[in-house]
């Protein structure tokens, strides 16, 4: 990995990559973006649709955070420790799940919603 350039009396990285390899990302994520149209018209089941979707999705996310948010040139422990923390926040975002229908189903002290029906 080529990591950017910095001069101790300057702080601020100066990234010497060319304007064509900028381009060719941008590309790529034009064709992967392209490519999950496609995939949104063709007549498939619906799992198969979700998990080829979202693995494109991931390789357009990762190009974009490689390249255009430099996360390639950064060291190794702070991109794995941006993995590991963004896969964290991911889970944690998820906890709140289990309690979003217990309104409706009747947990101890809730009001139910007007117009529900009790089980």
């Amino acid at each position: 990995m080529d990591t950017p350039d910095v001069q101790p009396h300057e702080p601020a990285a100066r990234y010497t990559d060319t304007l064509g390899k900028y381009i060719a990302i941008y590309v790529c994520i034009l064709i992967l973006a392209g490519l999950q149209f496609g995939i949104a018209y063709s007549h498939v089941d619906t799992t198969a649709k979700f998990a080829r979707m979202l693995l494109i999705a991931l390789a357009e996310a990762g190009l974009a955070l490689m390249f255009f948010m430099h996360l390639w040139a950064e060291r190794r422990g702070f991109f794995l420790f941006v993995v590991v923390f963004t896969g964290f926040v991911l889970l944690a975002m998820q906890y709140g799940w289990t309690d979003s229908y217990r309104m409706e189903i009747g947990a101890p002290y809730s009001q139910p919603k007007v117009g529900v029906v009790p089980q």
